[in-house]
């Protein structure tokens, strides 16, 4: 794992971007396609704004997957991921090979579908974003470390609840769904390379417990510590917290 830090969070939008550009074009050049994993939230906003405008990328040899959604949500509603997406990266692209969460389906037959999708081959890029209680997608603590199943239906505690509210999706903690259909973190981790794009001082603390702390699933994000090529984006209000040493330790080679 390799933790960058950046003044703020444009500078931080620019060169995730970048390096996220870089590995769809060599996914494709290598394989004639690219697979990838798409986060959202207001985290992921200038990042995808700066990515669906990279030159040399050709969207239509691009497969989409996404992280998660809440279940019962409709897609109308502000905070819907699959709206979230349509409007920040698939309509932008014209992207055609996309697999969404209908939060409104057969939750059972949405996650066998799009898991057995997922399956079907290796993902070359995972996009993701650390919560303020350090969850990975829809995995709050302590999340399931086992699985293998590629998609869970996951319960959403308070605090990440509370996040969404505080983003401004939703008017009040009791609108907020209490479930979602989430990625499973053994899922995440299995991408050949992941970037996490985590600005704001909001984020300081779960960054600090993260990658100070144990690799618990207490700390969900800790687990990207475990992965070869992982890239956490910072700027220096959600790198606040961390220590010398440890930026140190998880620095870019030079």
């Amino acid at each position: 794992m390799i933790v960058r830090v950046f003044p703020d969070k444009k500078t931080l939008s620019l060169a995730s971007a970048e390096q996220a550009a870089a590995a769809i074009r060599h996914a494709i050049l290598a394989n004639g396609h690219a697979r990838i994993i798409a986060a959202t939230g207001a985290s992921q906003l200038d990042f995808l704004d700066v990515l669906t405008r990279a030159d040399g990328i050709d969207w239509s040899r691009v497969e989409m997957f996404h992280l998660d959604e809440y279940v019962g949500l409709p897609a109308s509603h502000p905070a819907s991921f699959r709206k979230y997406l349509t409007e920040n990266l698939i309509r932008k692209v014209a992207l055609k090979n996309y697999h969404l969460l209908d939060g409104e389906g057969d939750i059972r037959e949405v996650i066998r579908k799009v898991g057995e999708a997922i399956a079907s081959g290796p993902i070359d890029i995972a996009f993701a974003g650390i919560g303020e209680n350090g969850h990975l997608a829809f995995n709050d603590p302590p999340a399931d470390f086992e699985t293998c199943a590629p998609y869970l239906l996951v319960k959403l505690d308070e605090a990440c609840r509370m996040q969404q509210v505080g983003e401004g999706w939703f008017g009040g903690l009791g609108e907020v769904p209490i479930e979602a259909i989430s990625m499973s973190v053994r899922q995440i981790m299995a991408a050949r390379e992941i970037i996490a794009v985590v600005p704001d001082a909001r984020k300081a603390a779960a960054v600090k417990k993260c990658f100070e702390g144990e690799i618990s699933p207490m700390a969900p994000a800790s687990i990207l510590r475990s992965h070869e090529a992982a890239t956490i984006y910072l700027d220096r209000d959600s790198a606040g917290s961390l220590s010398a040493p440890t930026l140190a330790r998880y620095a870019a080679p030079r």
